[in-house]
């Protein structure tokens, strides 16, 4: 078997396929939720915090070989992709949450009746305990 042959077979698989969608799927929501974050949730959070961009936040440890360009710690850009991973994961743990909701909880179903044998059996019990 070729190996074109081999790749052909492994990727028109099912599983191969309804994971490749997810994939996308997974890349748009995360789009979504990041301009969600960035354009929505951020500018009031910023002016609540009295303008403060975290991403300006850094702190200088010295100067590069070359003796030009500083070499700074930027921790603002650390912090802010913290909480943006934090405000990601609580929409998503809602949306989530809100689908979960959505779905019709089945009724439990009664049990299944016992077989013939196991209900002739009984009444027998039944009426040996009689005498």
């Amino acid at each position: 078997m070729s190996l074109a042959s081999e790749f052909k077979e492994f990727a028109m698989k099912g599983n191969v396929v309804d994971m490749a969608v997810g994939v996308i799927i997974g890349v748009a929501f995360g789009k979504i939720v990041s301009s969600l974050v960035e354009n929505v949730i951020m500018p009031p959070l910023g002016k609540i915090l009295s303008g403060v961009d975290l991403t300006t936040l850094q702190t200088p440890i010295g100067k590069a070989p070359d003796g030009t360009t500083d070499i700074v710690v930027k921790y603002g850009a650390f912090l802010q992709t913290i909480f943006d991973f934090i405000i990601i994961a609580l929409v998503l743990f809602l949306v989530l949450k809100g689908i979960n909701k959505l779905k019709k909880p089945s009724a439990p179903s009664a049990p299944p009746a016992p077989p013939r044998s196991e209900v002739l059996l009984e009444e027998i019990r039944d009426l040996l305990k009689k005498q």
